[in-house]
């Protein structure tokens, strides 16, 4: 009797469950339907439409399995897993839905091994990668849109701004230490604006490989290595005596720091939407600004104060300079300790085939967003994702049990391989016009601007130079004897003077030259010489104790019956009352602070009057402004056109920035960005070096030929296709 119910029990479930699943296969080729007509923006934001077409099972964790046995389960029990709801129900808000599979039908689908005969053909795969790269752009655009633009980005915009300021900070050092730290260690002039070069060939080099790893292990682990080595080398080279050992710290300390900027901005362009790229891209370049406000406040304060300084002994000295080198490096040590709480870009994870982590972090930013909005209520509705097919997924190692370093080797021997495959893809279709595009826009702009703003305290020197040499004394035939000199003597020349039984006592000559003069028995003691020298004099029985007089000083002088004891090692450099030292670092300070009105222009109107149209017109006006440098003749002209001049140039690179950005798939956007920030630094380089040579001799060519190329690479940057409607690809 028991019999016939069950049996009619088990009919009725069996109908139910045949209702159900020729509903959910209804339904679905219904949505595939409506998904196929409807606009890919459509304000439902229907993630369906990116499904795979030949999609007809689809798993997601924790899904049950049914066998045969369904039917004599317990009491209550159905073929779904919960009584009464089946895949057409809404997710109740707040429940917890586990990561979500990946969207590609069968395990491992989308990771191609190279090497397998009976696969498609390398150019079929590349042409499905492409088309699964397109199609996951759209999606990602609109799961940026459901995630919002809130906290999250705002936590990632200051610290990657922490990391873009240690790169402004690490160009302004260069200019700032230069004259000090050339002087502290006795380099000669032929040495003279190594240290300028060396940094940027160092920047140079870390752009270009920090930038290419980055699109093969990641973009925050990237830059916390690279801003690591640059915060340690640029520590250890505050202490370091020799020049040479100096200049190797400043090299890597500038291969460290190179990487900061390609993967700065490939990193913060990846968690914002189209609407927000180009504004928000513009606002993170003002901490490039404020690294160089920073480094300008902190020389003017501390490079002058010559006592802020210890010695131990005559071989060890610490003078202000290097105490400058430690306080410029505390924004990277920020950086470094802040970025070990981001993410890493979602972006690079679906890039790379980790569906898993990539939306987890998206719902990190989902549901950070909607928390700091008070509506933690929001469920993050993406439950799939597209990845583009992975096309060398066999890169691993063939014996696990070989040497270590062998394998270390060649690991580092197949990311290095990596990085350049990666970089030739740069030059191939359809990228390869924009790079040569780009590369010739960042190489004119940065001649231009480094070219001038590096050595312009030297030209500001010059001036002063000038000024400073029209207030000279001279004194002809005086004959002095029996007199004590205890106090500094300036800016004078002595010519056939007489010095006869004379006391120099704790004194100093600053700029001071005695030509053809005779010193008869006279007493040197304790004293220092800054930028003096004797020529053509005769010392007689004369006694040097605690001096820095040395045959350097003593130009075809003849010393007779003279002895000199314990000299004064090392070169002596000194700032006090040193006037100039403070009006460069203000002169700095000011053309630092001038592109503060750039900054916020660009970034109000990049979305509004285009990318191309900023960059061209902020390159040609900042060409005509840097021609009329030529015709200043005094500081207060100079200063007033250097001002002009940074405040237009700055509206260029912002939008050079965001194009760099936009213009190359993520993929290779890191190693794109590298190779032409690596241009950036060459240039900089032949700015240093060419600038630097003409600065003493005319003023006329290094002027005119900034402002000849960046009006040139205004013109090519017009050229560039407009990317303020591009998603990133």
């Amino acid at each position: 009797m028991d019999e016939a119910p069950n049996n009619r029990t088990s009919l009725v479930k069996g109908a139910k469950d045949i209702a159900k699943e020729a509903k959910r296969h209804a339904s679905k080729n219904f949505n595939k339907a409506v998904d196929r007509a409807s606009d890919e923006y459509s304000a439902q934001r229907s993630y369906d439409r990116f499904h795979n077409e030949n999609e007809d099972n689809y798993n997601v964790y924790n899904q049950p399995e049914y066998g045969d046995n369904a039917a004599n389960d317990e009491d209550g029990a159905s073929s779904d897993a919960t009584e009464g709801h089946d895949d057409e129900d809404e997710i109740y808000e707040g429940e917890y839905q586990g990561v979500p599979a990946s969207n590609n039908e069968k395990p491992r689908d989308g990771q191609v091994a190279l090497g397998l005969k009976n696969l498609k053909s390398q150019k079929e795969l590349e042409n499905e990668r492409q088309a699964d790269e397109e199609e996951l752009a759209q999606q990602y655009e609109l799961i940026m849109q459901e995630c919002g633009h809130g906290r999250f980005q705002w936590q990632l915009f200051f610290v990657l701004g922490l990391a873009l300021m240690s790169d402004g900070v690490e160009v302004f050092v260069v200019g700032f230490v230069l004259p000090s730290a050339e002087t502290d260690m006795c380099v000669p002039n032929s040495g003279a604006g190594w240290l300028g070069s060396i940094v940027y060939l160092g920047m140079m080099f870390g752009a270009f490989f920090w930038g290419g790893l980055s699109d093969k292990v990641g973009r925050k682990q990237c830059l916390l290595i690279s801003m690591s080595v640059n915060g340690f080398f640029a520590f250890l080279s505050s202490f370091v005596q020799g020049y040479s050992m100096f200049l190797l710290c400043r090299m890597v300390s500038g291969f460290g720091i190179g990487g900061a900027v390609p993967i700065v901005f490939s990193y913060f362009a990846e968690v914002l939407a189209r609407e927000k790229r180009g504004e928000h891209l513009s606002w993170l370049c003002m901490f490039w600004m404020i690294g160089g406000i920073y480094a300008s406040a902190m020389a003017w304060a501390i490079i002058p104060h010559y006592g802020w300084s210890f010695s131990m002994g005559s071989a060890y000295q610490f003078h202000s300079w290097r105490v400058f080198v430690v306080v410029c490096a505390l924004p990277c040590v920020s950086a470094v300790i802040a970025l070990t709480f981001m993410p890493e870009s979602p972006r690079f994870f679906l890039e790379t085939g980790k569906h898993d982590e990539a939306w987890m972090v998206l719902k990190h930013i989902h549901d950070t967003n909607m928390r700091a909005r008070g509506e933690p209520e929001r469920v993050f509705t993406v439950n799939r994702i597209k990845i583009p097919k992975q096309l060398d997924e066999l890169v691993e190692m063939q014996n696990e049990s070989a040497n270590p370093v062998l394998k270390v080797l060649c690991k580092i021997k197949a990311e290095l391989r990596g990085i350049w495959l990666t970089f030739m893809r740069c030059f191939s279709y359809p990228v390869k016009e924009n790079t040569m595009k780009l590369a010739a826009v960042w190489f004119t702009l940065s001649f231009g601007f480094y070219g001038l703003s590096v050595w312009f305290p030297d030209v500001i020197k010059h001036l002063q130079a000038d000024e400073y040499a029209s207030r000279v004394k001279i004194h002809h035939n005086e004959r002095i004897e029996d007199f004590t000199f205890n106090f500094t003597l300036e800016n004078q020349i002595h010519r056939n003077g007489v010095f006869m039984n004379d006391r120099f006592l704790n004194m100093k000559f600053k700029a001071v030259t005695f030509i053809d003069s005779s010193f008869i028995n006279c007493y040197f003691e304790d004293v220092s010489s800054v930028g003096s020298s004797f020529k053509n004099c005769t010392f007689v029985d004369s006694f040097f104790y605690n001096t820095d007089v040395d045959d350097a000083k003593l130009t075809n002088s003849r010393v007779i019956n003279s002895s000199f004891h314990h000299n004064k090692t090392g070169c002596q450099m000194t700032f006090d009352d040193d006037y100039s030292a403070y009006w460069v670092y203000f002169v700095n300070f000011l053309g630092t602070l001038a592109v503060l009105p750039g900054n916020i222009v660009s970034a109000l109107l990049m979305d509004k009057i285009g990318r191309l149209s900023m960059l061209g017109g902020s390159m040609v006006l900042s060409g005509i402004s840097c021609f009329f440098l030529w015709f200043g003749t005094s500081e207060s002209m100079m200063i007033f056109m250097l001002c002009l001049y940074n405040g237009l140039s700055i509206s260029a690179w912002n939008s050079l920035d965001v194009v760099t950005t936009e213009l190359y798939p993520t993929d290779r956007r890191g190693t794109g960005f590298g190779f032409c920030n690596a241009i950036c630094k060459l240039a900089a380089v032949l700015g240093n070096l060419i600038f630097g040579s003409l600065v003493g001799i005319t003023k006329a060519i290094p002027i005119l030929l900034a402002s000849a190329v960046l009006v040139g690479g205004g013109l090519v940057g017009l050229r560039l296709p407009d990317t303020r409607s591009n998603v990133l690809m």
